[in-house]
């Protein structure tokens, strides 16, 4: 098929068909007389494949490594234990994420609520101590004394 029938089939662009052609995702393809490059119905799954790993969060050397073998078969084993690491590492992320949203829910509380006596200056104090004690916020470490 010609890449304006895999850019429809596939919802990607002709531009990013060819990038990932060029980037060695997706095998060149044979060119017709006219130059037109002619894909085989199996680039629509590869394609989606690339676009899914990339939307998951893999980067493309990554995804390289990871695309079947010259023979169309897949490395399983080494698959699974790319896919485990990518759900660790959003595990991560999602535990960084919680706590950037604490910190920013509390910071919000604090400044929302800020009792009318006191200045910017002292409620920033005020919000910080209020961080630190949820946690959210590392505690101020005293300094190291020599001798």
């Amino acid at each position: 098929m010609k890449i304006g029938e895999l850019s429809k089939l596939t919802g990607l662009t002709a531009s990013r068909i060819r990038f990932y052609e060029s980037a060695g995702l997706l095998r060149a393809v044979a060119r017709q007389a006219n130059g037109y490059r002619d894909y085989p119905p199996e680039a629509a799954s590869v394609l989606e494949t690339i676009d899914s790993a990339q939307r998951a969060g893999f980067s493309l050397e990554q995804i390289r490594h990871l695309l079947p073998l010259g023979d169309g078969s897949w490395d399983h084993e080494k698959l699974l234990m790319a896919l485990k690491a990518k759900v660790a590492e959003v595990e991560v992320l999602q535990k960084r994420l919680k706590q950037n949203k604490a910190q920013l829910l509390v910071a919000i509380d604090s400044i929302e609520n800020r009792p009318d006596s006191i200045d910017c200056e002292d409620n920033r104090t005020r919000v910080l101590d209020r961080l630190r004690s949820k946690g959210v916020v590392a505690s101020r470490r005293k300094p190291a004394r020599d001798g």
